[in-house]
């Protein structure tokens, strides 16, 4: 398969704390409870298994690499990175059933994987590392870099739609509403720009872009004025006017929308973000600076830094450790 090739001449990225465990074997340590190595003496395969775990998933379905990325933006932004994503309300009351969930996809990977962790080292490893664990090995997977994941996260135990979409910023937001979605997480201008450019994989339904891109932009009833006018009419032919529940796919990134690269800046300095939060960041000057030295960049190895860090402080945000919060045998139970 493709993918196998994928894995050829992909980079491995150590950051902030640098070895997976230190010299005397011990989980270096990180962020508030957090350690890189975490699992060494409790379940010293459980990034191993993980990795392959996922190479079946992404095997089988290519598509699952980006879900599995975007999977970990809606666990981590919402009540912190504590696996409440997972969850689940009769009461149809949960973090799955906001509209800010709605296409979300990996529920049944992390349960997948969860399970075969479960088999080597019960009750150990939490749901909300796994969410962590599979969003670093999708972006590897799809040829990004293999940075290092602080693990010790515990699962949450409350899971609310109102958080949900309340905290996730829309896909029609523009500048000035991301970077406060984004400081509220305790993230910056850089991360904001840096975790956008996981757009360079995956798809999106007509229904979260087309009616602020195409058809309706600021209720004018007219195109996104900033939107490239060659790539517009693609746009329109995939998409249908007036129906907000659209379920045609369309890449996000045309030209390589499964291998994590620069394309994706490349595409927004020349106008052609998909998402109205795509095209707004060319309205800040740093966040626009910072799309301009990608889209121009002859390698990929600042932006692999860039986002191995970045994907680091978003695994940091409000995480449960030490005695708060549980560690679960299975990921999916019911809050209600």
């Amino acid at each position: 398969m493709a993918l196998l090739g994928v894995l050829v001449g992909a980079v491995i990225i150590v950051v902030a704390t640098a070895a997976a465990v230190s010299g005397s074997g011990l989980p270096v340590p990180g962020y508030d409870g957090l350690a890189i190595g975490f699992y060494h003496e409790t379940c010293p395969q459980a990034e191993d298994l993980v990795l392959a775990e996922m190479r079946e998933i992404v095997q089988e379905d290519r598509t699952l690499a980006p879900a599995l990325l975007r999977f970990m933006l809606h666990d981590c932004f919402v009540r912190g990175c504590d696996a409440s994503i997972m969850l689940k309300s009769r009461e149809k009351i949960g973090e799955r059933d906001a509209n800010s969930s709605y296409s979300l996809r990996g529920y049944e990977q992390i349960e997948r994987i969860k399970a075969k962790l479960e088999d080597e080292c019960p009750m150990t490893v939490s749901c909300a590392d796994i969410i962590v664990m599979a969003a670093r090995d999708a972006v590897f997977l799809s040829n990004g870099p293999r940075y290092q994941v602080e693990t010790g996260r515990r699962d949450g135990k409350v899971s609310c739609t109102i958080d949900a979409d309340n905290d996730l910023p829309p896909p029609g937001s523009n500048i000035v509403d991301l970077k406060i979605y984004f400081s509220v997480k305790n993230l910056g201008w850089k991360d904001l720009v840096v975790l956008s450019g996981s757009h360079t994989i995956g798809r999106a339904q007509c229904g979260s872009f087309a009616r602020d891109r195409l058809y309706n932009y600021s209720g004018e009833g007219r195109q996104d004025p900033s939107l490239n006018t060659a790539y517009a009419p693609e746009l329109r032919k995939a998409c249908v006017a007036g129906d907000p529940f659209d379920k045609t796919y369309v890449d996000m990134d045309p030209g390589s929308p499964y291998t994590f690269d620069l394309s994706y800046y490349r595409d927004v300095y020349r106008n052609r973000g998909l998402f109205v939060s795509d095209q707004a960041l060319l309205n800040d000057k740093w966040t626009k600076q910072y799309v301009e030295r990608m889209a121009s960049a002859d390698s990929t190895d600042e932006y692999f830094r860039d986002y191995a860090e970045a994907m680091t402080n978003m695994g940091r945000i409000e995480v449960l450790t030490g005695d708060n919060g549980e560690i679960r045998k299975v990921c999916g139970a019911y809050v209600d």
